[in-house]
């Protein structure tokens, strides 16, 4: 029998932080499937959920979905109010279809959250195990690089990564990653070095698990409830985030839609077209209520005191 093996017959790997005996042939519920079910009894998260996800199909469909392609103009319906002939929810200055920018700027939102989330994740995950694990002058050393990353402004620095590679959605993503990730490493960081103490990681180190296996396999996943609430949250930030550059003329390049440049633009007309900042101000405000929601459900989900017996 492996080391891995031995360990894995007396305890599971999946947990939210303790480690949780199995009994082979048994057919208790592990603690995924508990906060799964405590998850579906917060009907907020739960319908923010479905929403989200009916988000993210259209985002994919966006070309199969969108009434007109975003850069598509109609001369004779410019600054057209909602219900115009073809435009369900009007046009804007230049005669594009509010809708079908609507869609296509929630690609370029997604793409933009989830990407940069991914990136923070990489990094925090990367420089989170090797300072909890390690220890000693590693630690230390990454440690201080996190606190000087900590002490310069997030957003600032996003701004001034955008400013050097340029306005595109691969400059926002990289620019809004390694803006966001120091969080999640210090959260990661302080996992670990709570769990590398228990038994199970014990057990594996005596049986010869090398240091890289014990980390990937048996202390990460029991730390990876605390992961995804940051990470739950850490999305709509990302989606806000973009906006805000999109405000500031730092999005992407246009004629690309982005939700904030399209505020921004609404602004502008606020008297003589309503529709244009109304439409993609309430899906935005919408998008981020409904992320922050799935949060909450995350959080309470993983909540040992919020488990019904």
């Amino acid at each position: 029998m492996t080391a891995t093996e031995g360990v894995e017959a007396v305890v599971g790997t999946t947990g939210t932080g303790e480690p949780e005996p199995i009994e082979r042939g048994t057919t208790a519920r592990g603690p995924w499937a508990r906060a799964w079910s405590r998850f579906r009894q917060h009907r907020l998260a739960f319908g923010s959920l479905i929403f989200c996800a009916l988000l993210i199909l259209t985002a994919i469909a966006a070309p199969l979905i969108a009434p007109y392609g975003y850069e598509e103009t109609d001369i004779q319906h410019k600054l057209a109010g909602p219900g115009a002939p073809g435009h369900l929810l009007g046009t804007d200055l230049l005669g594009r279809d509010i809708l079908s920018r609507l869609i296509y700027g929630l690609q370029t939102a997604l793409t933009v959250a989830f990407g940069a989330e991914l990136t923070a994740l990489v990094l925090a995950l990367a420089i989170g195990l090797l300072a909890g694990y390690l220890g000693g002058r590693v630690e230390s050393l990454l440690m201080a690089f996190t606190d000087v990353m900590y002490a310069f402004p997030s957003y600032l620095f996003a701004v001034v990564m955008v400013t050097v590679l340029g306005r595109s959605i691969f400059a926002l993503v990289v620019a809004i990653g390694i803006a966001s990730w120091v969080t999640q490493a210090r959260l990661v960081r302080a996992q670990v070095m709570t769990l590398k103490e228990r038994e199970y990681v014990e057990a594996a180190r005596s049986m010869g698990a090398k240091g890289s296996t014990i980390a990937i396999r048996y202390i990460l996943p029991n730390a990876i409830g605390p992961i995804l609430v940051t990470t739950s949250f850490a999305i709509p930030a990302a989606i806000a985030a973009e906006a805000g550059l999109a405000l500031l003329g730092l999005g992407v390049q246009p004629p690309t839609p982005s939700w904030g440049a399209m505020i921004s633009e609404g602004s502008r007309y606020l008297l003589a077209a309503p529709h244009m900042l109304v439409a993609p101000a309430v899906l935005f405000a919408l998008t981020l209520l409904a992320f922050t929601w799935i949060g909450d459900g995350v959080r309470d989900a993983f909540d040992p005191s919020g488990e019904q017996r």
